[in-house]
């Protein structure tokens, strides 16, 4: 039996919620995707119209616990940012920063190891993202990860955007796949996904101009995907994209999905306006973040995981996100900027005893999980409030 006619299977023998099933669109979803195992795009857009917000958040949460049961999963990670320098200039971004600004700054490959060094033993991933310096090729970039290997074998290297890809290939005069097998030979595991913003060329033509377009966002994941390196997918909302847009955004990644097979987990979240500079934007309200998390695991059915990012959410809107069909919180982080430059006022000393609590506090069972969802340990918290793994797989 396959993985898809298992969570199918599953899902048929939940107890069905009376949100869903006294209202006829829901009722009808949740047959379909029992039997089909796939909503419609013209399904995807009345469940973003749907009045019942608890009723689409309760559908979800029954497709996430036919997937994952009562499971959440974190890791245990650090945010390291190459470089604030970009020659692009995206008009929601607040962390970009021109070479001549006080702020602007590059790590050599000995100062990023120096950001690792102190959180080594206590995380297994560094995602590093950053802007489009002008000047570095793919030797800055293959250097950086191999020192960082060379120091620190077990940690994975979750790092770079489609654009910061297409740009080292550009800088670099090799095509795309060479770039990527150079640097997963210097140690690059997988790809976070960040810079999907809206798939749809006219979003980003007003919000991104100068950025990949769609097409090319998704190629580089392809890319990815035949070279066996896993990756993340994303979507910026609450800009100037319509409802529609959003949908498309999610049809096309799930097209790609079926294509390529490499996209690991989903990660939606909303522009944080305070610190940036687009003031046509149309911010999402926390219902819209809790609909946009239930719309995309009710359509995305053949990428496992969705996250409920807080970084950008933050701490308590994650945690009902968890259910509203989020399995996946990311991890403990450290460090960030660039949600943070946007005006995201998450904490980022949260140790990871707290984390434990924010999933238990949604009826959750925490998962600490490596980058590539392939290990885990089921954590719990003993009455001094020490972390104690009770299952390992």
């Amino acid at each position: 039996m396959s993985v898809i006619a298992r969570w199918q299977q599953r899902l048929a023998s939940l107890e069905v919620p009376l949100a869903v099933s006294s209202n006829t669109l829901l009722s009808s979803c949740l047959t379909n995707l029992i039997d089909k195992g796939r909503l419609s795009e013209e399904e995807g857009m009345e469940l973003m119209n749907e009045p019942s917000l608890i009723g689409v958040s309760s559908l979800a949460d029954m497709v996430k616990r036919s997937r994952f049961e009562d499971k959440v999963f974190y890791n245990r990670n650090l945010h390291v940012n190459t470089t604030n320098i970009c020659v692009l200039a995206c008009r929601f971004c607040a962390f970009r920063k021109g070479p001549r600004h006080k702020d602007a700054y590059e790590l050599s490959p000995d100062q990023f190891v120096d950001r690792i060094a102190p959180l080594a033993s206590d995380i297994d991933e560094v995602h590093s993202v950053g802007g489009l310096h002008p000047d570095w090729d793919v030797d800055e970039y293959a250097d950086i990860f191999s020192t960082i290997k060379g120091k620190f074998p077990w940690i994975h290297i979750k790092a770079l955007t489609a654009i910061e890809i297409i740009h080292i290939s550009k800088r670099s005069g090799i095509t795309i796949l060479q770039t990527l097998h150079r640097l997963k030979d210097a140690g690059l595991d997988s790809i976070p996904g960040g810079g999907a913003e809206i798939l749809v060329d006219s979003v980003r033509d007003k919000i991104c101009r100068g950025k990949e377009s769609s097409d090319e966002y998704l190629e580089v994941h392809s890319l990815a995907h035949r070279l066996d390196i896993p990756t993340n997918c994303t979507m910026l909302f609450g800009t100037v994209e319509s409802i529609s847009d959003r949908i498309t955004h999610l049809i096309r990644l799930r097209d790609q999905q079926d294509s390529s097979r490499g996209f690991q987990c989903f990660v939606p979240y909303p522009f944080l306006q305070d610190h940036s500079r687009l003031p046509d934007a149309q911010l999402a309200t926390s219902s819209e973040v809790i609909r946009m998390i239930a719309v995309s695991r009710l359509m995305l059915d053949n990428i496992p995981h969705i996250k409920a990012y807080r970084m950008n959410l933050g701490d308590h809107l994650s945690s009902i996100c968890l259910n509203a069909g989020a399995d996946d919180i990311d991890g403990t982080v450290g460090h960030e900027e660039i949600m943070h430059d946007a005006g995201s006022t998450t904490r980022l000393d949260t140790p990871e005893s707290a984390l434990i609590r924010l999933i238990t506090s949604s009826g959750s069972k925490p998962i600490r999980r490596n980058s590539t969802y392939d290990q885990y340990s089921e954590i719990e918290l003993n009455d001094s409030g020490f972390i104690l793994p009770i299952v390992s797989g």
